[in-house]
């Protein structure tokens, strides 16, 4: 589905990202004993984004008045799968996680002035955010009912205590959007708000990184915690209590614009992988038109050709306001899985260049191996959908009704 945005996408990322991330072997995050984050990792992010916007490529899913491009969920597929087509493309484009699933919430959920003060800059890129959902056990990871961290009233607002972790980006964030519990107790269903932290607020300390093999977002991961930190009533993102409704709003559409951004990187590993073996001679024949390589070469292009077609399947309900829960389950499952496969496949091809620094594949591989647990596990996954599936059949849905 290539349309006018994708084509000038596809040709930003390899004209302009492509060289640089070449350039930097892959690699965005680095380690960094300072305060804060890296300054060749901020000055990276900042000559690439100044890129994206120079093409008027910047915050494409955003609607114009926001400074974008008001594409539609399933137009978002195609040019978010161009953008990934690079590990940096989707920072150049300001669609990168966290920002873009945080700008989709603020989009979505914040009021007038919360809009202003907060989504405005992501959308300019003035400023990055940070998601702070997950805590350290026994708080919530893929169980959101777990969740701790707490929020007491005071005069004015709340104070927010506890500790979250594997942070993404909350070095030197501009926002934090935290989910804590107002009411109830661990394993209760609901009890939760959702708030608007900013990321210098008092009271809110990074206290070290958590290392992870991936180092293609943006300010790593961090542990946080949150002692007393106040934020003002305006701080409550959606009413109070609701913060898992809230949460919604956001996850299901991020699980799907992850799996858009992976599945061109996917593409992009069948590609080197392709260079290689067509160009490489083994046993009296090129390696392409061996047997066991084109069995690899044609699963990718089935696992590629089956995870766009559920991410374009998801996304046309995103469109039609319709809920999209489980299709945007079965999507993260199978595409998480499927991008892991190619991947390996692609570095199998390869051979010694795979594994090695002379091609970007390893590199690759250790990005796209956590998506199986980012945004929910596989097996959490499965559990949610297997659990929908019992439910449709007890209340009479079959399978062989036209969906």
């Amino acid at each position: 589905m290539a349309t006018e945005p994708t084509e000038r996408v596809r040709d930003f990322v390899r004209e302009t990202v492509i060289p640089v991330e070449e350039r930097e072997h892959g690699e965005l995050h680095r380690p960094y004993d300072g305060p804060g984050i890296h300054p060749r990792e901020r000055a990276l992010r900042a000559e690439l984004q100044d890129a994206g916007r120079d093409a008027g490529l910047a915050t494409p899913q955003l609607p114009v008045e926001w400074g974008g491009l008001g594409l539609t969920a399933l137009e978002q597929a195609a040019v978010f799968e161009a953008a990934g087509y690079s590990l940096f493309g989707p920072i150049a484009l300001n669609i990168a996680a966290p920002d873009e699933g945080n700008m989709h919430l603020l989009l979505h959920a914040a009021s007038p002035e919360q809009r202003e003060r907060w989504l405005r800059p992501l959308a300019a890129g003035r400023i990055h955010s940070a998601f702070g959902m997950t805590e350290p056990p026994p708080g919530t990871g893929s169980d959101p009912r777990a969740l701790t961290a707490r929020a007491e009233r005071v005069p004015g607002g709340w104070r927010l205590s506890g500790e979250k972790w594997f942070i993404t980006g909350a070095r030197e964030a501009g926002l934090v959007i935290v989910l804590a519990r107002t009411s109830g107790e661990p394993g209760d269903a609901g009890g939760a708000t959702m708030f608007l932290v900013p990321g210098d607020a008092d009271g809110l300390t990074v206290e070290r990184d958590v290392h992870t093999l991936d180092a293609g977002l943006y300010g790593g991961h961090s542990l946080l915690r949150f002692d007393g930190c106040f934020v003002p009533d305006d701080g409550v993102l959606g009413d109070v209590d609701e913060g898992f409704r809230a949460a919604q709003v956001r996850l299901a559409p991020a699980r799907l614009t992850h799996c858009m951004r992976w599945l061109g990187l996917a593409g992009r590993a069948q590609d080197l992988a392709l260079a290689h073996v067509t160009a490489r001679r083994g046993f009296g024949a090129r390696l392409a038109d061996l047997g066991l390589a084109q069995q690899h070469i044609a699963d990718t292009e089935i696992d590629l050709a089956a995870s766009r077609a559920l991410i374009r399947d998801a996304a046309r309900l995103l469109d039609a306001g319709q809920d999209a829960g489980t299709a945007s389950s079965i999507a993260k499952t199978f595409v998480a899985e499927a991008v892991g496969r190619i991947v390996d496949r692609s570095v199998q091809l390869a051979g010694g260049q795979g594994v090695s620094e002379e091609l970007l594949l390893s590199r690759y591989w250790r990005e796209v191996r956590p998506f199986r647990i980012y945004d929910g596990s596989s097996e959490t996954h499965r559990w949610s959908i297997a659990r929908r599936a019992v439910r449709a059949h007890e209340e009479g849905r079959r399978h062989d009704l036209a969906r």
